[in-house]
């Protein structure tokens, strides 16, 4: 049994506020002084959907992640990267995951999130068509969790594994991981095995404040 003395009242709140709704709870001096705890262990975030509201770290604990569904297909070998899971799709399944009520504000994020689809191009010397432009690859990911802002609807983070331009500073390659706002924190990688390994670490992680990502190696911008 825990020697905490707030831990029972603190476990309180958090079943309240996942039965209340939009997790919203007195402001009574001692319910403000749970939450500011329970805020500093990473188990209550800011509600995405609700002003004013919170949201449980273990409600959202089993929401689904969303990143292309032929990664492990990809990662094994088996497709080239044109053939991954376009973004903008990714994306229309957590659009289409949130309750009705809540869709029309997630799309509202489409362009910012997923940006514009990528056309693979081809160039033209003369009358001679060259190769195809290597387009560099940008795979979309959204998971549950918070930053120094709420998330997106739904209480998401969303993010990206990206592939460097050539002869780029930093690593060849780079995980990105954004709030709705200006949130960032940002990781390199040498490589693509070690890119897509640093999202799996990522994916089992969640959900999490994204202050929690310096553990992981990520730099908060």
């Amino acid at each position: 049994m825990s020697q905490d003395p707030n831990s029972q009242f603190d476990h309180a709140m958090l079943d309240m506020i996942e039965r209340a709704p939009g997790g919203v709870v007195p402001l009574t001096p001692s319910y403000q002084d749970s939450l500011k705890r329970l805020y500093l262990s990473h188990q209550i975030y800011a509600n995405a959907d609700h002003k004013g509201g919170h949201v449980t770290a273990r409600s959202l604990s089993e929401a689904p992640r969303f990143h292309a569904v032929n990664l492990d297909a990809f990662l094994a070998g088996a497709i080239d990267p044109e053939a991954l899971e376009p973004n903008d799709a990714i994306f229309a399944r957590y659009v289409a995951a949130r309750p009705p009520a809540l869709r029309a504000r997630a799309e509202a994020f489409r362009l910012k999130v997923a940006g514009r689809p990528v056309h693979h191009r081809s160039r033209h010397a003369g009358g001679e068509k060259l190769p195809v432009v290597h387009d560099l690859l940008h795979s979309l990911f959204l998971l549950p969790g918070a930053g120094p802002h709420p998330g997106l609807p739904g209480n998401y983070l969303h993010g990206s594994v990206v592939e460097a331009e050539s002869g780029a500073a930093h690593g060849p390659w780079s995980l990105h991981i954004h709030d709705s706002d200006d949130g960032d924190a940002v990781v390199d990688a040498g490589s693509i095995q070690e890119a897509f390994g640093k999202l799996r670490e990522v994916l089992d992680s969640a959900p999490f404040n994204m202050d929690e990502l310096e553990a992981l190696g990520f730099r908060i911008l």
